[in-house]
């Protein structure tokens, strides 16, 4: 299973937390949320897939950032449409990720995600909150004992330093779920996550 370390902030934090050997980095480009990000990337491994994280952006700037920082993958996290999304891939390469997020509460319509199957590489699934992720609680997980799609996913939403197992129960389960989203839970302050919370999950996951 794959571990995505998302809401990156801080140049030193990044590189420590790099050095952990997650799948994903995070970046959040979108400045109503705390953990915007606004500097230079470091240099980082090429197995570290830079996904570059944009809520209801202009396609223009996606296309802009996406090449700035060679991003390896996009994650949608506003109500990005499928024309939208099938724009976008006219003007990226594709080898890079689409990743389209799914905001929970307490149920999922499946049939409205249906026509993105095709066009994105994977959905995420997260707590619907007062704000676009990061909110740091858990939807109820069962909802995804519905999911009817092959199409595998990233689970998101407030999970915790001690959450490897129950998610590893999900697995067994035969969802397709393909990765683990964390953010808020392994951090110290906003943006700056605690290396050692993230290295002791990504060994129990």
């Amino acid at each position: 299973m794959k571990l995505k370390v998302c809401g990156m902030k801080y140049i030193e934090n990044i590189k420590s937390i790099a050095d952990l050997s997650p799948d994903y980095l995070g970046f959040i480009f979108y400045e109503a949320s705390k953990r915007n990000f606004t500097g230079i990337l470091p240099k980082l491994p090429k197995y570290i897939k830079k996904t570059g994280v944009f809520v209801n952006e202009e396609l223009a700037v996606v296309i802009s950032l996406q090449k700035k920082h060679q991003l390896q993958a996009i994650q949608l996290h506003g109500d990005e449409s499928l024309t939208y999304i099938i724009e976008l891939k006219t003007h990226i390469s594709n080898k890079i990720e689409i990743i389209k997020v799914v905001g929970i509460k307490d149920a999922v319509n499946y049939e409205e995600l249906r026509p993105f199957v095709k066009e994105v590489d994977y959905f995420l699934f997260d707590t619907k909150g007062k704000n676009r992720g990061g909110n740091g609680t858990q939807f109820d997980w069962s909802v995804l004992n519905a999911y009817p799609f092959s199409k595998p996913f990233f689970l998101s939403g407030g999970i915790g330093p001690n959450d490897a197992q129950a998610v590893k129960e999900i697995k067994k389960n035969g969802l397709p779920i393909y990765a683990v989203d964390i953010n808020s839970k392994f951090e110290d302050n906003i943006g700056l996550k605690n290396s050692t919370k993230v290295i002791n999950f990504k060994n129990q996951l």
